[in-house]
């Protein structure tokens, strides 16, 4: 399918690898940057979400996302693991999970363009999913940039493919194509930011490293199961 993704913050928190090693499924390594795994939280809004070479939906094309992530690689290939996705359609959340097998969960979500600033708003509504809930004012704060391979902006961010397991607990993936992000420095303030909680993770305001997109355009093809 194709999609954009608009107005993207990627805040990230060093974590022991213990600590998500309690939550990311065994068979999946773990990846580290300076002797740390990370955590992302990503809030965006999908736009023009669409079956690849057909015009977007009537319905449900357009819609907040929030992410919560980590970082993995498998046979030598670097990718992405979702701890969590919400999302104010409810039609997405479904055919997501179906599809894909992520775990996304509907969410009550706002976001609010005030000058270079975006405010976002979003709180957890589906009832098969632990409470979270995200408050926050984010926005640039630099000149855009190209992360560079070898750095830690680069290892976060410039990620190619998704992970997941299926109901027979089979690792399964999904590339996932696009230019490299056009970055910026990024502020933010968190009013509340709960999206950890569900992990036993506490992700403190000021600890985390920010960055700013204002737009990606994605193609992400069909899962299909790692070979053993």
């Amino acid at each position: 399918m194709g999609q954009s993704w608009e107005r993207v913050l990627f805040a990230h928190w060093r974590v022991p690898a213990a600590a998500l090693r309690r939550v990311v499924p065994e068979r999946l390594p773990l990846d580290e940057f300076d002797g740390s795994a990370w955590i992302g939280l990503v809030p965006f809004v999908v736009r023009a979400l669409r079956p690849r070479g057909l015009p977007p939906m009537p319905v449900g094309s357009c819609f907040p996302e929030a992410n919560v992530r980590t970082y993995v690689t498998v046979d030598g290939r670097p990718g992405v693991y979702f701890m969590s996705l919400d999302a104010a359609s409810r039609l997405a959340v479904a055919a997501a999970r179906r599809a894909y097998r992520l775990p996304y969960f509907h969410a009550r979500m706002s976001v609010t363009q005030r000058g270079s600033r975006v405010a976002y708003r979003s709180e957890r509504v589906s009832r098969d999913g632990p409470p979270a809930a995200l408050d926050a004012e984010y926005g640039p704060a630099g000149e855009t940039f190209a992360a560079r391979p070898g750095t830690l902006d680069h290892f976060l961010i410039e990620r190619y493919r998704l992970y997941t397991l299926d109901q027979r607990r089979r690792i399964v993936t999904a590339d996932i194509h696009h230019p490299p992000w056009p970055l910026q420095p990024a502020g933010a303030t968190f009013a509340r930011n709960s999206m950890g909680a569900p992990f036993g993770l506490d992700l403190p305001a000021g600890e985390a490293l920010l960055h700013f997109a204002a737009r990606q355009d994605v193609a992400i093809w069909a899962p299909h199961p790692v070979a053993d």
